[in-house]
């Protein structure tokens, strides 16, 4: 991570703690929505939401050490929750993969800020990328029923 310059590391720094607190808005949400599934699937359901919700966490952490490594400082906010209170399966699941996407892109970007100066931030990028895609695989998935 020696080939990052200043301005480089600066902006790296900025991409990650915007990682951070989408991960950790990740955290509450998938907990609140484990907590507002009914129905006949929700046990399964339940263990995905709780699951995705751990993930976020550790993702969140991760990032908060690649970012002290860099010299940064992680934020203490998270990113706004966006919510429909409505809490159909179905809007729970469309919710779920909104916020999937949009954590496909943020780390789209830190790979783009990244590519050609670290291999070992290239390679968390794509990582990451390849994680949050699946993620959004079993959501459409999940979400097939109700098309």
């Amino acid at each position: 991570m020696q080939t990052l310059n200043k301005e480089k590391k600066e902006k790296v720094i900025e991409a990650l703690n915007t990682l951070i607190e989408y991960e950790l808005a990740g955290v509450v949400a998938y907990t609140h929505y484990s907590l507002m599934v009914n129905g006949p699937h929700r046990i399964p359901i339940v263990a995905f939401l709780k699951s995705q919700a751990t993930e976020s966490l550790a993702h969140a952490q991760e990032l908060g050490e690649i970012l002290t490594g860099l010299g940064g400082h992680p934020s203490l906010k998270i990113a706004e929750l966006q919510e429909s209170n409505e809490h159909s399966l179905k809007n729970i699941l469309e919710e779920s993969l909104r916020h999937e996407r949009k954590v496909i892109t943020l780390y789209q970007s830190l790979l783009e800020e990244v590519k050609e100066t670290s291999v070992y931030l290239e390679e968390f990028a794509r990582a990451m990328i390849k994680q949050e895609e699946l993620h959004s695989i079993e959501l459409e998935k999940m979400l097939r029923d109700y098309i």
